[in-house]
């Protein structure tokens, strides 16, 4: 899963890339790339508990991608060729006053910034769009899924041509697969994060906050405040000075924790855990998947030769304490190859091969 850092000049997305990662973006029209952690509370308990050689987190793989210019999109740049290597998308929008760092026109403007960007990947979709379809009419005769392909294009350029995305369309699943191949950037899942400064921190308040606020629950889409400025210097305290200075600005998690969690709940991403003496971890998995593809995710061997899946809740080990308890009160379960795994379940697969 990788997941694009967008955003035009100046916006601070090098900056959140650094903060989640922690690697430093080269000055380089070439994607920078990078492993964040994802923050979750049950895996530090569990850790605690097993008191394990090693604990591993969830991880999402972030691309750091040239900021954007407008007017590129017709030149099949790095940036567009960056976009779409990516399953997802998260556009880091300006909001901070900071008079070292040069703005846009001279001005900040979230909106104008937020719409400059998606206009161009909108514009990107069209052009592909109308090549396909050009395509097509002429393999008509030919190609037997031409009939069914063009009229899923056709709903796609009525959104186009509304100037929406494409992730606004809502296909069936065949539908969906005709045009999957085709990478369309507005049919990327989308994440919104605003980097504001530290008065705006303070006052949970910044410039077109409304309209942006808006913009986002109309498209059911995340968007999270988040102060590069604030949160490099908070990386540089220790422990202490940390929690007093977060308590201080009136924020309980770093934005970009918050970051982490909303990118992978937005993708339908959920996590269940193995537990030892040996490692405690995470394993990530999309929502909906059975015990058999999940132990899938360890290794191929063990869902090749799959059993059973012996699995209890997290909330409840952590409520009763022990394996032990579980068993006496009748909360630890036998599962077969077909059930669906729960986030936070904490599995131990039998398997044999």
């Amino acid at each position: 899963m990788k997941i694009g850092i967008i955003g035009t000049p100046q916006s601070g997305k090098s900056t959140i890339f650094q903060l989640l990662t922690n690697v430093e973006s080269s000055v380089s029209s070439k994607a920078n790339v990078g492993i964040a952690k994802v923050p979750d509370p049950r895996i530090s308990r569990l850790s605690l508990i097993f008191k394990p050689k090693r604990t591993t987190y969830a991880t999402i793989e972030f691309v750091d991608i040239a900021g954007l210019v407008s007017g590129q999109s017709k030149k099949g740049n790095e940036f567009l060729k960056a976009v779409r290597d990516v399953d997802a998308i998260v556009q880091v929008i300006r909001a901070f006053e900071n008079e070292l760092v040069p703005t846009i026109d001279g001005n900040i403007s979230p909106i104008r910034d937020l719409n400059q960007i998606q206009s161009e990947l909108i514009l990107t979709d069209w052009s592909l769009l109308e090549t396909r379809m050009e395509k097509l009419v002429k393999e008509r005769v030919k190609n037997p899924n031409a009939t069914k392909e063009l009229a899923v294009l056709e709903k796609c350029k009525d959104v186009l041509e509304n100037d929406l995305p494409l992730r606004s369309l809502d296909l069936d699943e065949e539908e969906d697969k005709l045009i999957r191949g085709y990478d369309f950037f507005t049919r990327k899942p989308l994440l919104l994060v605003i980097n504001v400064d530290e008065d705006q921190i303070r006052s949970s308040s910044y410039l077109q906050q409304d309209e942006l606020s808006v913009w986002a629950n109309e498209r059911s889409m995340p968007l999270v405040m988040v102060s590069g400025q604030v949160e490099m210097e908070i990386n540089q305290l220790d422990d202490d000075d940390k929690a007093m200075f977060m308590t201080e600005l009136g924020i309980e998690e770093t934005g970009i924790s918050r970051l982490a969690q909303a990118v992978y709940e937005h993708l339908g991403l959920i996590s269940y855990f193995t537990v030892g003496e040996d490692e405690v971890r995470a394993w990530t998995i999309r929502q909906g998947m059975s015990a058999r593809q999940g132990a899938g995710k360890i290794h191929s061997d063990i869902e090749r030769g799959f059993i059973r899946a012996e699995v209890v809740s997290n909330q409840e080990f952590i409520e009763y304490g022990s394996m032990q308890k579980l068993k006496e009160k009748g909360l630890f379960r036998l599962e077969g190859k077909e059930y669906i795994i729960k986030d936070g379940d904490i599995i131990n697969f039998r398997f044999n091969v």
